[in-house]
């Protein structure tokens, strides 16, 4: 009977030891303490980067010397917001010689056709460049006040189709997993997949159902400047060629 209470005692002390090393690792990774997609993701990958104006001057030629095959930037947010400093980095890039995109930030409040309008008006051609792409997220209060699916699939839809008739293209949608679950999923499967999953490797967030993974928001690089000390750090599935995410000539 002694013997029985001992190896329960050790049995309960080896199972809060593990409870603790379990609760400290989740708490180190959740707090990107810990970067576990670091060790996931390899130089020999096709690394790249999503820029916006918070990194303000971004130095191009300096990216392209630290491993970076690709950029997106922000073009365009909704029906009327141009990112300050979209047509300069979209220059400087081709001057680079470092494949570009551009991204529109999807809004929930205006209609789709207006953004897509938006979205062609400012980036113009794509001719040699790669796919677009639209960033769904929640953004101000629509956490707490969600849009209906179908309205959002209505509108993204008219988005969506605006500029594949402009560009001949399927564009590529940037979305965390709430918003792919809630509005993505059974509605939008055959487009390109860009998956944010910031904490642990894009196998446990989309299985092989990706495209493009960003895999860090704490990426920090030489080559830009403002206030914006971090620059989100991309990868392109293994086994995708960058040839395909480019729009023909």
């Amino acid at each position: 009977m002694k013997r029985h209470w001992i190896r329960t005692a050790v049995l309960l002390v080896f199972l809060a030891a593990a409870a603790g090393l379990f609760a400290a690792l989740f708490f180190a990774v959740k707090s990107k303490k810990l970067q576990i997609n670091r060790w996931v993701v390899s130089p020999r990958d096709v690394i790249g980067v999503d820029i916006s104006e918070y990194q303000a001057d971004v130095d191009m030629e300096a990216l392209a010397e630290q491993n970076i095959s690709f950029i997106y930037m922000k073009a365009t947010e909704g029906s009327s917001y141009t990112d300050s400093r979209f047509r300069e980095n979209w220059e400087n890039a081709e001057e680079a010689g470092i494949p570009a995109g551009a991204y529109h930030f999807f809004s929930f409040d205006s209609p789709g056709k207006l953004q897509a309008e938006n979205y062609v008006s400012t980036v113009g051609s794509i001719s040699g460049k790669l796919i677009p792409a639209v960033d769904v997220e929640y953004y101000g209060d629509k956490r707490e006040d969600p849009p209906e699916p179908e309205e959002v699939a209505k509108e993204l839809s008219a988005f969506l189709g605006a500029l594949e008739e402009e560009y001949h293209v399927k564009p590529m949608i940037y979305c965390p997993r709430e918003i792919y679950r809630k509005y993505i999923a059974g509605y939008f499967d055959s487009y390109p997949r860009w998956i944010r999953s910031v904490y642990y490797p894009a196998a446990f967030e989309a299985g092989g159902n990706w495209t493009v993974w960003q895999y860090s928001d704490t990426g920090e690089l030489e080559g830009y400047g403002g206030g914006e000390r971090y620059i989100d750090l991309d990868v392109l599935k293994r086994g995708t060629d960058l040839k395909e995410l480019m729009a023909e000539d």
